[in-house]
C-alpha cells in the first residue's frame, strides 16, 4: 500500500483531534492540584511537582527574563503539540520566538519555539531524555536544556538536523551552562540549583 500526502494529512488531523479529545477529558478528570499531565506518544503522564523541581524552573525563567526583559514570551506547563503520534507536551520552560501567532486553535506552534529546559522528574525522566528529546530535534527546536536534580548535571542538547541533535554537552550544577551563540545568547548560572 503507498501512503499518499492526502493520506498523511488526515492522519496528522485524526491524530490532533484525538489528541484535543484526550486533553478534554483530562480537563474534566480534574488532575490534582500540583501535578503536570502530558501526553507523549498515546500515554498520559501525571507527575507531580516538587519543591527542587519549581526552584530550577524559577530561575531558568528568571535568567530569560533578565536577557529578554519582562515582556519575554516565556511559558511554563503549557500544551504544545509536537512531532510524532500523540505528542502533546507541557514543558517545563519554553521560549516562544518574538513576533509568533498562536493557531486558530490557540496554541503554540512547535516550529515557533526557540528553548525548551526540562527539570527531571523521577517517574517521567525516560521520556525526557528519550521521545521528548527526539520530538524537540524533529521540530527543530535550537535549544534543549535538561536540568536533572538527582545527578546534579544538565545536559544540553543543540543543533537539531534530521530529528536528532548533533552537539550534546554535560554540565555539572555549579558550572555555568554557555549558551552565548545560541539564540538565546546567555549564560545560566546553576550554582544556585538545587539537588534532590
Amino acid at each position: 500500500m503507498t501512503v499518499t500526502e492526502t493520506d498523511r494529512i488526515e492522519m496528522a488531523d485524526s491524530d490532533a483531534r484525538s489528541l484535543d479529545e484526550m486533553f478534554d477529558r483530562l480537563e474534566r478528570f480534574q488532575v490534582p492540584e500540583g501535578y503536570k499531565v502530558e501526553v507523549v506518544r498515546g500515554a498520559v503522564f501525571m507527575s507531580p511537582q516538587r519543591d527542587v523541581h519549581w526552584y530550577i524552573i524559577r530561575r531558568i525563567v528568571r535568567a530569560l527574563e533578565d536577557r529578554f526583559g519582562m515582556n519575554v514570551n516565556v511559558l511554563s506547563d503549557v500544551r504544545i503539540d509536537f512531532p510524532g503520534y500523540m505528542n502533546g507536551f507541557c514543558p517545563d520552560v519554553v521560549k516562544v520566538a518574538q513576533g509568533a501567532e498562536k493557531t486558530p486553535q490557540g496554541r503554540w506552534c512547535c516550529e515557533d519555539i526557540e528553548f525548551v529546559a526540562e527539570v527531571i522528574s523521577r517517574d517521567t525522566a525516560a521520556n525526557d531524555y528519550g521521545p521528548k528529546k527526539a520530538a524537540y530535534a524533529q521540530a527543530g527546536v535550537p535549544v534543549y536544556l535538561i536540568a536533572d536534580p538527582y545527578t546534579g548535571k544538565c545536559r544540553l542538547h543543540t543543533e537539531p538536523k534530521d530529528g536528532a541533535y548533533h552537539v550534546e554537552s554535560t554540565i555539572d550544577f555549579g558550572v555555568p551552562v554557555d549558551l552565548t551563540g545560541t539564540v538565546v545568547d546567555l549564560t545560566l548560572a546553576t550554582d544556585e540549583f538545587p539537588r534532590d
